[in-house]
């Protein structure tokens, strides 16, 4: 079993891997912390307790903050172009839940809980990495205590989709991103360049919902919005970014990997690009000197990561 922190900016794609976090039978989610990015930390916040509430999900939910490591970084507008002004598809879910948070803020949840399971926890992190870079700032000795770190972000040799140099969720916060990629914690980015190859079926999406009850027909629901704005990108169906990122957790088999230091830019037009200096190349001195080497994901078998999902988030409550 896999004991998970599910650090997340729900956001529809984060519903469907927190879903399958939920329903995958090698995965103990432990606890689900929240970031702000696609939308306010007070709408993820809310967001994450309403699929707790809707999911019988066991696991805590955290708080975490709600604005960039370097606060005087510019806001930048929420994505309802492609998550709804809700976060999950414009579903009309409530203005409050009925669900209690968990009393610590994200960051000190992650440190208190991996502390209480030495060697045991991978955080997988598929928003900004915020409460990530607090969680080192605060205890850093917490970074060999780490299982694993899985991310979803980034774009190595691939455009981005927020510039033309960086992916969404490193540039939402490209200093936290510099922090937890570099820290001395195992790193696996799954970035734009797997996940874009990566697309579900309206079909595959509708198959899910006739299988999986209530919980899957409920997640097609949230996804119809994303599919929409998905239309301009792919020829059917919505790319599942941060689902990727929790089926490398559980599969990493099908994902190859490169390994090596990784930096991300901070400031200037390229930021928030990552760039990683690889294990097999040699260059004169430089930044990525002396740092921790991370895998990036180069390949991905795309048809068996959708059947992974497919056959978890389908399984009936």
């Amino acid at each position: 079993m896999h004991k998970v922190i599910f650090d997340t900016d729900p956001g529809i794609d984060d519903a469907m891997a927190l879903l399958f976090l939920h329903q995958h039978p090698d995965i103990d989610l432990i606890g689900i912390t929240t970031v702000f990015g696609n939308a306010s930390i007070e709408t993820t916040t809310r967001n994450a307790l309403y699929l707790k509430k809707t999911w019988n999900i066991d696991a805590p939910v955290a708080k975490g903050l709600g604005e960039t490591l370097d606060p005087s970084r510019p806001h930048v507008d929420w994505p309802t172009g492609i998550h709804g002004d809700d976060g999950l598809g414009n579903i009309g879910v409530p203005d409050s839940i009925d669900v209690d948070l968990d009393p610590r803020p994200a960051h000190r949840f992650i440190i208190e809980t991996v502390r209480a399971h030495p060697g045991e926890v991978t955080i997988v992190a598929v928003g900004r990495m915020t409460n990530l870079a607090l969680a080192l700032r605060e205890d850093p000795d917490i970074a060999v205590l780490v299982k694993d770190v899985v991310i979803m972000g980034g774009a190595f040799d691939v455009p981005g989709n927020i510039t033309p140099a960086a992916e969404a969720n490193i540039h939402g916060d490209p200093d936290a991103a510099d922090v937890a990629m570099t820290a001395p914690w195992p790193v696996t980015v799954v970035g734009l360049d797997v996940t874009t190859k990566t697309v579900m079926t309206r079909k595959l999406m509708a198959d899910i919902a006739a299988a999986g009850g209530e919980r899957a027909t409920l997640l097609a629901k949230i996804s119809q919005f994303y599919i929409e704005f998905y239309e301009q990108h792919v020829d059917d169906g919505m790319v599942v970014h941060d689902s990727c990122a929790c089926v490398y957790v559980v599969a990493p088999h099908l994902f190859e990997t490169r390994s090596g230091a990784i930096r991300v830019v901070c400031g200037g037009i390229a930021d928030g690009q990552t760039i990683q200096k690889p294990d097999s190349r040699s260059f004169p001195t430089s930044p990525w000197d002396e740092l921790p080497s991370q895998n990036v994901c180069t390949g991905v078998d795309a048809d068996a990561v959708l059947a992974l999902i497919a056959e978890t988030i389908g399984r009936p409550a």
